[in-house]
């Protein structure tokens, strides 16, 4: 039921929640993470309640949130009804990248 989670690069662990924020898989560092599904069900639920859009028939949603800390991040992606939460390593960058 992983659908591959546990093969993204970088991976420390995973956690696949359905709309209700009900746990349906979890591995790795996120294993049984019942806390943390709470909350990023919680922090999905208001960044839904902000327009992408000033233009009141924009039909753009917010697909993925990324939570980054000083060694890890947290990449949640919505797809199909369900959200999917990554943990993966991060190394910060000592110059700011431009493009």
């Amino acid at each position: 039921m992983a659908l591959g989670m546990e093969k993204i690069p970088d991976s420390l662990g995973y956690l696949i929640l359905n709309e209700d924020g009900a746990v349906l898989s979890s591995g790795g560092d996120l294993e049984n993470a019942e806390r943390l599904a709470s909350t990023i069900m919680s922090l999905v639920q208001q960044a839904f309640k902000f327009p992408l859009s000033l233009e009141s028939n924009s039909q753009d949603k917010i697909r993925r949130i990324s939570v980054i800390w000083d060694d890890f991040m947290y990449v949640m992606t919505l797809s199909t009804n369900k959200i999917y939460i990554c943990k993966r390593s991060h190394l910060q960058q000592d110059e700011p990248v431009i493009a």
